[in-house]
């Protein structure tokens, strides 16, 4: 099993993108770990189902693993050998409520939070980008110097998870600050002449030898300290997540103080991008250029249009008349329905008295009284 999955590997290396790649690296090890060297053709379906249990009972999520059963049906379909199994093993329930819109004061908390320490700026700035550009991290931390138009204000995703995710994106205030600053802190690293090559987030930057011919594998420890950042309810001060306030003068007990984006992710952060794009009322065919989707099923999963959004939406149904307040307008509401005029009780009620036909405003046209007098021919025929 170990060299059909070197195999498999190897292939895909020439077929998907170098992150997707290393993911399914990350996700053939337990298999690796599960299956050894076992023959491929000795595989059966209760080996399969031993596996999924065995990950299931360590607490492995079905998402994952499902993602690892996905690699090996790719392999055993490449032996011809998952027709033999497919039947039996199940595609475990994965959830649907993933991903979390932020609330309207989440958003700048925690920009103010990630912007308030030096060794947080990477973060901060590719927070910036993909709250005003719905850009994936992957997408972030491939960005390269040829990919972004000063003149034009605009970024172009050359490489990305989906062939629907090479696009244009025009880059608002937001955005074009923080390139800008990238911009900026790329001369001071390495000198005025920069090169279409470098990538904005260079690799390894804050040690000794940043590289800029590589790309930055990311910023988790820094985004996990941001989210769970608190301030103290005492003195304010801003500190990890601990039992006592860190400030000798105060020393309050915080150790039931938790941050509101604790467990965030950085990918949370594209979700509430796409969300306020939906409810600022852009068309779905906008929404999917800008965030890079094929399909709506696709945008209906990243969207999460809030509660007070939708409130205002139905509200903007209903509104008072010029120069009258709500309160006017209730209690106008109020007495008409007392006296019955809003209320089913009285609207299911038989109208009494014949219902009347409609009545001709005036007669116009011939001696006749009708303006074409074709029309009299086709009133006659009913």
């Amino acid at each position: 099993m170990n060299e059909a999955l070197d195999r498999y590997l190897a292939d895909r290396s020439t077929r998907v993108a170098a992150h997707s790649h290393r993911s399914e690296s990350d996700h053939a090890k337990p298999l690796r770990a599960f299956f050894g060297n076992m023959h491929v053709n000795r595989i059966t379906a209760e080996t399969v189902l031993s596996y999924i249990r065995e990950r299931k009972v360590k607490g492995i999520s079905n998402t994952t693993v499902n993602m690892e059963i996905g690699i090996l049906r790719r392999e055993l379909k490449r032996a011809r050998r998952w027709h033999f199994v497919a039947d039996e093993v199940p595609h475990l329930p994965e959830r649907k409520d993933v991903g979390r819109a932020l609330s309207l004061d989440e958003k700048p908390r925690l920009l103010r939070i990630a912007a308030s320490r030096p060794e947080w700026e990477n973060a901060y700035l590719a927070s910036v980008l993909v709250l005003n550009t719905t850009m994936r991290g992957c997408e972030v931390k491939q960005l390269c110097w040829r990919n972004v138009n000063l003149m034009d204000r605009t970024l172009t995703i050359q490489r990305s998870k989906t062939t629907a995710g090479e696009r244009v994106i025009p880059l608002n205030l937001g955005a074009f600050s923080a390139v800008l600053r990238l911009r900026e802190r790329a001369k001071a690293l390495f000198g005025d002449s920069i090169s279409p090559d470098w990538y904005l987030f260079p690799h390894a930057e804050g040690a000794s030898k940043p590289d800029p011919t590589k790309p930055m594998s990311g910023w988790r420890s820094a985004w996990r300290k941001i989210t769970r950042a608190i301030h103290c309810p005492a003195c304010g001060t801003l500190q990890d997540t601990a039992a006592l306030c860190c400030k000798e003068e105060c020393k309050a007990d915080i150790s039931k103080v938790k941050s509101t984006t604790a467990g965030l992710r950085f990918h949370d952060l594209r979700h509430h991008a796409i969300t306020e794009l939906a409810e600022s009322q852009a068309s779905d065919q906008t929404i999917m250029a800008i965030a890079g989707h094929v399909s709506p099923k696709m945008l209906a999963h990243y969207s999460h249009v809030r509660l007070e959004a939708k409130r205002n939406a139905l509200d903007a149904l209903w509104r008072p008349a010029p120069n009258r307040s709500h309160a006017e307008v209730s209690q106008e509401a109020k007495s008409e329905g007392e006296a019955g005029g809003y209320d089913t009780k009285h609207d299911t009620k038989p109208v009494e008295g014949p219902i009347l036909n409609s009545q001709p405003a005036e007669r116009n046209g011939g001696d006749d009284g009708t303006r074409t007098r074709g029309l009299c021919r086709d009133r006659a025929a009913f």
